[in-house]
């Protein structure tokens, strides 16, 4: 089970810049959809690959489903080699996106996104007119089941 409250506040109290996506966004804007997984857009600049690093890193960071004992080393220059990281923590499962379909990187997507208050931080969460867009945009079948049910709550 994905201890929500204790991931996005190790990223926000770790003053890491993300915006939520995915299922957490929907659920922020009245989605009634389970996730177990925590989906953010990450800034891809050195400071805040540092700030990502340290604010997981003593949640056991390692790559989901991957075999156990498979050599992996979490620090910012594992993220600068990368770009989208699938993860498990000691809090549950975490997705870090350095940019998503349909709408591209951290920056493409400040402009439509929200503020919300989330356990004491103020979070940026994509706007429901653009989670709808990168959902249609990704097109696997989780992702298009939950374009009813959002367009439903935008249109409401």
């Amino acid at each position: 089970m994905t201890d929500f409250r204790g991931l996005i506040v190790a990223l926000a109290g770790g003053r890491v810049r993300f915006i939520l996506v995915g299922g957490v966004a929907a659920t922020i804007h009245g989605s009634a959809r389970l996730t177990q997984v925590v989906d953010v857009v990450y800034a891809r600049d050195a400071s805040n690959l540092r700030a990502v690093a340290d604010a997981l890193a003593p949640r056991g960071v390692y790559l989901r489903d991957a075999p156990p004992g498979l050599p992996f080393r979490w620090d910012e220059e594992t993220l600068a080699r990368g770009l989208n990281f699938t993860l498990t923590t000691k809090l549950g499962e975490v997705d870090l996106l350095g940019e998503i379909t349909g709408g591209g990187g951290y920056e493409a997507l400040l402009p439509h996104t929200i503020v919300v208050e989330l356990y004491g931080h103020a979070v940026r969460c994509l706007d429901l007119a653009t989670l709808i867009r990168v959902k249609r945009a990704a097109g696997r079948p989780t992702d298009l089941a939950a374009i009813a049910e959002l367009e439903a709550l935008r249109d409401g």
